[in-house]
């Protein structure tokens, strides 16, 4: 019998669990990874609403940390909801003083899928410093843009790449089908799919931790990715309603 990995979500409270650490655990255990979680903020929604958020100190997220670091060996976390760059920051210097191998995936969610703005200006002077740090960012068109606004969506996902991977969601674009743009130094790879009619409440949490669990369960990256976005799609047909259907047969295991 296979080990399962322990991956980690440090992300927000949903109460709907449609989308942060509910989500996330979800999809962990879906893809046969054991879903750890911290929570980083409190959202007060359903899956249509969000009406307001109280977050959580970087203080009080390390000590959520200490006691997971101490009983399990962790390699592969995702990153979700965070209050600022300087939160982000702390969090990450501190994963990587406990595992120095540690894989980060930061899914940088700045506004809701029912609009709710999560964060004004982003402080873009330690992007470049924080992106060192990490293995991938998946920004959707309007995340990339608000992240680094002075360039065009390819030219931002170049220019990020150059420290860490970066997959530019393609699913609020204006193009017909809903291709993704894998971005690592020096090469882009466009990642297909058609575009379904059908909308779901966090569908970036859940391809950030898909990918999270596939890239523990050993895959490369570019086949974590794509493996991932399949994932979504079954996801999105999963259900009439906004909150979507897990399923361990949706999920391709590595071997």
């Amino acid at each position: 019998m296979r080990t399962k990995k322990h991956v980690l979500s440090i992300a927000g409270f949903d109460p709907s669990a449609g989308a942060g650490i509910l989500s996330d655990i979800k999809t962990f255990e879906a893809h046969h990874v054991n879903g750890l979680a911290v929570c980083t903020c409190i959202t007060y929604q359903n899956e249509l609403k969000i009406s307001g958020i109280s977050w959580i100190s970087a203080d009080e997220i390390i000590e959520q940390l200490k006691p997971l670091f101490k009983q399990y060996r962790i390699n592969h976390v995702k990153i979700g909801l965070i209050q600022n760059t300087e939160t982000l920051e702390t969090v990450v210097n501190y994963l990587h003083d406990e595992n120095t191998e540690v894989k980060i995936i930061w899914d940088p969610i700045l506004q809701s899928s029912s609009g709710f703005d999560f964060h004004g200006e982003f402080d873009s002077q330690l992007l470049s410093a924080l992106c060192s740090k990490l293995s991938l960012i998946t920004p959707n068109t309007h995340e990339i843009a608000h992240l680094i606004p002075d360039m065009s969506q390819v030219e931002a996902g170049k220019s990020l790449s150059e420290f860490c991977a970066v997959l530019l969601k393609g699913g609020h674009s204006s193009k017909i089908d809903c291709t993704d743009q894998l971005f690592t130094k020096n090469k882009m790879i466009n990642i297909d799919s058609p575009r379904l009619k059908a909308e779901k409440h966090g569908t970036g949490c859940v391809l950030s931790s898909a990918i999270t669990a596939n890239l523990a369960n050993e895959m490369p990256l570019q086949e974590a990715c794509e493996s991932a976005k399949q994932y979504v799609s079954h996801f999105l047909q999963s259900d009439p309603g906004l909150v979507g259907q897990h399923s361990y047969e949706n999920a391709k295991i590595y071997s």
